[in-house]
């Protein structure tokens, strides 16, 4: 069976010219979703994601739809496997517009502690949004969880909110060198 990065690397890992959703410019792009709507990528993602969180005092875990969705339903259905309760939200890039009206789906509740989950962060802005709303939605972020940190600002933004930051991989696992901040 592969490993996480041997499957980055076929599946996900592609070289050019990209612009990222933070607007910088990058020579690579690591394209989460081969990955998380893969049955091998997602199992091996939710494994080592929840593993990353066993210490962690958390009752949910959520992100910004539509990359964090595969990531949470992935999750939900190991720990289910493993014996543990966990519920997950997904956090709405704009308001419904109709019914509740509002940005955090699924069954949360204010003052519960959660994780948000992320593929790729590069800035970290927005797992920065989806822990923004859900502290609006009154849940409390205790960390911040991705698959690969690509090295270029995210850790250090997360850790000027205040949240614990950790991450599966880094760029650095596929021997690219992050760019000096």
């Amino acid at each position: 069976m592969p490993t996480l990065t041997e499957l980055f690397r076929e599946r996900a890992l592609k070289f050019g010219d990209f612009t990222l959703a933070s607007g910088k410019k990058a020579k690579y792009y690591l394209d989460g979703k081969q990955i998380t709507l893969h049955s091998e990528g997602l199992r091996l993602v939710s494994e080592g994601l929840l593993d990353l969180m066993k210490d962690v005092d958390a009752t949910a875990i959520g992100g910004m739809t539509i990359g964090a969705d595969p990531i949470v339903g992935g999750m939900l259905a190991v720990a289910a496997g493993q014996g543990r309760e966990l519920s997950g939200f997904l956090v709405r890039k704009e308001a419904k517009g109709h019914g509740t009206q509002k940005f955090i789906e699924g069954p949360v509740a204010p003052g519960q502690k959660v994780v948000i989950v992320e593929d790729v962060v590069t800035t970290g802005g927005s797992s920065i949004l989806a822990a923004d709303r859900a502290k609006e939605f009154g849940l409390e972020v205790v960390m911040v969880l991705a698959i690969i940190d690509r090295m270029e600002g995210g850790r250090q933004n997360f850790e000027n909110q205040g949240y614990v930051f950790k991450s599966l991989l880094t760029i650095e696992d596929f021997g690219i060198t992050p760019p000096s901040l």
